[in-house]
């Protein structure tokens, strides 16, 4: 019997891989996918760079919750919940939990968009499709006893079907290599140097940055550590895998947004994208129906691993906000994660029966964002900075550094949402 570690590097990549794929697949849902497109759409390749910048920031804070998560006592919740009291827990979880109730309608939009195209005209079945998916969902919550492995493989799965779909359709449109690589480089778009308005120019741009950068992501990355049953001998294994599982996701939104660049920019027969099903239906004109049916498998993996984990996350974080258990394969957890199911779900049936947003609902999970996003933030760095965090405790200064950064970025980010709000 062998027990050795793999050898080769490769191998030791792959298994290295875990945690960070799920926390990649529930950031890569229709929003990263359609905020790239968007940018590909108005830019072309000029502003990659920016979600350059955004995965870095998000390795930064993956691998630290990661750390977190080895190297904590508890879990988060519980170490908030002995250090500064059970109500910061509890409201840490009360707040997760109702940003993600708030959002996964759209991840249940997000799967139904994937099939649209395919639906012939007077054979609605989005009804059927929004209720089995989720009572597919609920049934896998109770009938498997070890979820995490399952979840992970899943996963996984979904992630490699993402990368495929993508990447044909990349390949296949020929995108100008060299323009390309010239868009890392940061410099202003053409846009802004020609009077366009600052405010038009930045809101593809943010949104792209926020759809990837996503801080509720990387705070569940230190309970999915724990869940994977990761101890000190890990850390390193931790940051491979935060730095790996991050990067694929940069990779994707990048795949997607030089796609998008080629095919959509100054394109006259696109004039707005208002969804992913409108992206992959402008494929077709170009590039044939076989483009649109892999670029809609794409959109289906990242919807659903999207919609599979954001639930989980709610519900998780929820129950241990209250000290009732933060992992998926307890009884708290999972009843939480099937509230947050029943809330998107009712929502998007809500939205698909009268054909129209929930405007009031957008607007309440927009400013628990504005509360939420860095009072998450602030919980992983104070952790991260305490008096006991020191010798082999010690969290590596870049990390934190990077991490203060992206405090202050999703600080500004609450700021602009706020003032959209209000506005």
């Amino acid at each position: 019997m062998n027990d050795q570690p793999p050898t080769s590097f490769f191998k030791r990549l792959l298994a290295s891989l875990g945690p960070a794929i799920i926390t990649a697949s529930v950031v890569l849902g229709p929003g990263s996918i359609l905020s790239a497109s968007k940018i590909g759409h108005t830019y072309a390749y000029q502003m990659s760079w920016v979600l350059v910048i955004a995965v870095i920031m998000m390795i930064a804070m993956t691998a630290l919750s990661a750390r977190l998560g080895i190297q904590l006592k508890g879990t988060i919740c519980d170490e908030l919940a002995e250090r500064a009291g059970r109500p910061v827990a509890a409201a840490t979880g009360v707040i997760l939990f109702l940003i993600a109730a708030c959002f996964q309608f759209s991840n249940n939009l997000g799967v139904l968009a994937a099939v649209e195209p395919f639906m012939k005209e007077g054979n609605d079945y989005s009804l059927a499709i929004i209720i089995g998916m989720n009572a597919f969902i609920i049934l896998a919550l109770y009938g498997f006893k070890h979820l995490y492995g399952v979840i992970e493989k899943l996963m996984k799965l979904l992630v490699a079907i993402m990368i495929i779909a993508f990447a044909i359709n990349l390949f296949q449109v020929k995108p100008d290599w060299l323009k390309a690589i010239a868009g890392l480089i940061p410099s202003l778009p053409e846009q802004a140097a020609n009077g366009a308005g600052m405010q038009e120019v930045m809101t593809p741009i943010v949104a792209m940055y926020a759809t990837t950068f996503s801080v509720a992501g990387a705070f569940y990355q230190s309970y999915l550590v724990r869940q994977k049953g990761w101890t000190r001998a890990n850390l390193k294994q931790g940051l491979i895998d935060s730095t790996l599982g991050i990067s694929m996701l940069g990779l994707i939104t990048l795949m997607v947004l030089i796609t998008a660049a080629k095919v959509l920019y100054q394109n006259p027969d696109v004039e707005t994208l208002t969804s992913v099903s409108d992206v992959a239906t402008s494929l077709e004109p170009g590039f044939g129906k076989s483009a649109m049916v892999i670029f809609s498998l794409g959109i289906f993996a990242g919807a659903f691993s999207s919609f599979l984990v954001n639930a989980m996350i709610g519900g998780s974080i929820l129950a241990d906000g209250f000290g009732l258990g933060g992992y998926i394969d307890q009884k708290w957890p999972k009843l939480f994660t099937v509230f947050a199911l029943m809330v998107g779900m009712a929502v998007a049936i809500y939205t698909k029966t009268m054909g129209q947003k929930p405007v009031g609902l957008i607007i309440f999970a927009q400013s628990l964002t504005v509360l939420g996003i860095p009072m998450l933030a602030i919980a992983m760095l104070w952790l991260a900075t305490r008096a006991d965090m020191k010798g082999e405790n010690a969290i590596p200064a870049w990390m934190k550094i990077l991490g203060f950064i992206g405090l202050i970025t999703s600080v500004l980010l609450a700021i602009r949402t706020a003032v959209n709000l209000l506005s």
